[in-house]
């Protein structure tokens, strides 16, 4: 069996993962598509060593900023690491919010090895969407999607063949059991907005700062939240408070969609959070496992 732990940042994943593994012989896996870069840190609330209690970890922390690192790549790592974790009678517990990593490593999806890789930095967005619908008038990317968008044209230009037009499925790969981490919206974002705070008080201006200086500009450095909106306040276009609210507000923003896509795209089994006694959640959690 392979468990899969989902949910927004500051619900407590991590801490249910560890307690998971301890109890049920399990090793974690990283299903953060962030978190497998070397020296994103706070922003990307990565796990520490102590954290870890010596479980093993995988997937974390294992390649360079500068490097590209695709959903392909990760459907291949991760389904090679539940594979070597399945041989050793043990748990794999897919941790994490990126669910088109989870959905790759998991289902009987098909990616393409994405050495064509175009970002289309010039072309503005509606422009972009016409394309598409040259290639693809049967999508059903919504306009404002523009990473959707790259990654259809991309897939068109590497195989021919339109989006709309690959089989869909449902077809997990490995009995698996789905578990989502959920609370109280308001006490949700204020969860949020007090993790932010603790990160600038672990160095994340420091962190910032180092990438900032380093004119490094890829995917790795521009997808978290946490990062980019500090290069303006760097840049002396904007104050610090300005820039960590849009840090609060992104990250809100961000854990809106991912309740969205989850609720569409896998059976999750949503447990509430109890904060204050977290071991009656880890309870419940084994209950439906067992």
């Amino acid at each position: 069996m392979v468990i899969v732990i989902v949910g927004p940042t500051a619900v407590g994943k991590t801490k249910l993962s560890i307690e998971l593994a301890k109890i049920l012989n399990g090793e974690i896996i990283n299903a953060d598509s962030t978190q497998v870069y070397k020296g994103l840190d706070i922003a990307t609330a990565k796990i520490t060593e102590e954290e870890k209690e010596n479980i093993p970890h995988h997937l974390f922390d294992f390649k360079d900023i500068t490097e590209d690192y695709t959903v392909y790549d990760y459907q291949r790592d991760c389904r090679n690491k539940i594979e070597e974790i399945l041989d050793k009678g043990k748990i794999p517990i897919l941790v994490g919010g990126t669910g088109l990593y989870i959905k790759a490593a998991l289902y009987d999806y098909q990616f393409v090895d994405g050495t064509y890789n175009e970002q289309y930095e010039d072309i503005e967005t509606p422009i972009l969407f016409s394309k598409l619908l040259e290639i693809d008038p049967n999508t059903e990317i919504h306009l404002n999607n523009r990473k959707r968008m790259i990654r259809a044209i991309n897939f068109y230009k590497e195989t021919g063949k339109t989006p709309s037009s690959k089989e869909k499925t449902n077809t997990l790969l490995y009995p698996c059991r789905l578990i989502g981490l959920t609370c109280n919206r308001e006490l949700l974002y204020e969860r949020i907005n007090q993790r932010t705070n603790i990160m600038f008080d672990q160095g994340l201006l420091e962190e910032a700062k180092q990438l900032f200086d380093s004119n490094i500009r890829s995917k790795a450095v521009l997808t978290p939240i946490g990062y980019k909106e500090l290069f303006p306040y760097f840049e002396g276009s904007c104050s610090l408070e300005e820039a960590k609210e849009t840090i609060k507000q992104n990250c809100r923003k961000y854990a809106k969609r991912q309740y969205t896509w989850f609720n569409h795209q896998m059976p999750v089994e949503w447990f509430m959070v109890n904060f204050e006694e977290f071991g009656k959640t880890v309870q419940d959690v084994l209950s439906f496992l067992s």
